[in-house]
């Protein structure tokens, strides 16, 4: 089974939601990304955000997080089925990161995949290279972040 059986082009499938708490914002930014905005609520409420906001790679983060645990997900459901989930692999890369808006304390992320196109990767019997569309949106449903990733897929 290939993700291009179980998922049809064009499809978008919500993986999981995320909320972010102010001590998780302020975690994360002290550990990879000490901006004052992200680290301190007076500081961040005279920033050009007006509050505190997480750090975009927090919500990048967040999209994966959400990712491997659908993922997990849907290995159970598959074998359920008597079906193989295909193993996927590490990601040769992404393009076209966005922040869209800026995701503050006590916002809930809810984050989707939409498989784009799935190709067979010649040069590898059994491998294929899968484009994904990565999107979160708020609970407003205002877009936060987008990007494009590649998935590699293995037999």
């Amino acid at each position: 089974m290939t993700l291009a059986q179980l998922y049809e082009a064009g499809r978008r499938v919500v993986i999981g939601s995320l909320t972010f708490a102010a001590e998780d914002i302020i975690r994360f930014a002290r550990d990879f990304d000490p901006q004052p905005f992200h680290l301190d609520e007076e500081e961040a409420r005279h920033s050009l955000f007006g509050g505190l906001c997480a750090s975009g790679w927090h919500t990048s983060a967040g999209w994966m997080h959400c990712f491997v645990e659908f993922w997990k997900g849907e290995i159970q459901r598959l074998a359920a089925e008597g079906l193989h989930a295909p193993k996927l692999g590490p990601s040769p890369g992404f393009r076209e990161l966005k922040w869209l808006k800026p995701v503050y304390a006590g916002d809930t992320i809810t984050y989707a995949v939409t498989l784009i196109e799935a190709r067979v990767v010649a040069s590898r019997p059994g491998w294929r290279i899968n484009t994904i569309l990565c999107e979160g949106e708020n609970q407003h449903g205002e877009a936060v972040i987008r990007f494009e990733s590649k998935v590699i897929e293995f037999a």
